[in-house]
């Protein structure tokens, strides 16, 4: 159990302080009950906290699905360009959150933001193979050659050996469409294996990784907080995740 103080704090939102005149104010509940001292301990997990009848996250680690735009970096912070951060509010920013899992500056999708670094470690260890999808579209044609390089494995011609991936064809008039599964995550691997078969990419984006799908819901720049099932189905989960 911990201080209502400072699990309040641990959100970013309010200083130690700012929490003991919010508690005097009467302006924090705990599971429907008003708080009568900052000092009053509770279980985080699974804690209905409110703040003027706002609801706050209380859970020890936050984990939030980002629906990255182009032209952002999957970093914490960079000199010269924006981050994923950038699109959070200023509390959010407070508390250590990172991006599990990098995508290119110009690569949209999925982007898992936490602070639990032994999950994170979890679903981007190489020994894990944790599935990542995408969609991508090529400059060309795509066919069944590319497919089974893809089955096969490949061999780039600046020797990096990749394990078997998934290339699945879409239906579309010019054939330049597909859904490629990764069960690692070099650097820039889609675009580097899809090059060797003679196509640029034009347009990549992450639709999943391991159980975590991107919510159709969320638009460009735009993030929510994982729902409970989704937070479980990472932490016990039988799939796969990483970088492009």
């Amino acid at each position: 159990m911990e201080r209502l103080d400072k699990i309040l704090a641990s959100t970013g939102r309010w200083s130690r302080r700012e929490v003991k005149e919010l508690v005097r104010a009467g302006r924090v509940r705990a599971c429907g009950a008003l708080v009568k001292s900052p000092e009053e301990k509770f279980e985080r997990e699974g804690l209905d906290l409110r703040v003027d009848g706002e609801s706050v996250l209380a859970e020890k680690f936050t984990y939030l699905m980002l629906h990255k735009p182009a032209g952002l970096v999957s970093a914490t912070e960079d000199p010269r360009q924006k981050t994923v951060l950038e699109l959070l509010p200023e509390h959010l920013r407070k508390i250590g959150l990172f991006p599990a899992g990098r995508l290119d500056r110009d690569t949209e999708g999925l982007l898992l933001l936490t602070n639990d670094g032994a999950l994170a470690h979890e679903l981007l260890s190489p020994k894990k193979h944790v599935d990542k999808r995408y969609f991508v579209r090529v400059d060309g044609r795509l066919d069944g050659e590319d497919v089974r390089a893809f089955e096969e494995g490949m061999m780039l011609p600046d020797g990096l050996r990749c394990l078997p991936a998934g290339l699945e064809l879409l239906e579309c008039p010019a054939g330049d469409e597909a859904l490629v599964t990764l069960r690692e995550g070099k650097y820039h691997q889609i675009k580097r294996m899809l090059s060797a078969r003679g196509k640029n990419v034009t347009y990549l984006k992450r639709l999943a990784m391991g159980p975590l799908a991107l919510d159709p819901g969320l638009g460009k720049g735009e993030w929510r907080p994982l729902t409970a099932d989704e937070t479980e189905g990472l932490r016990g989960r039988d799939g796969r995740a990483g970088r492009d």
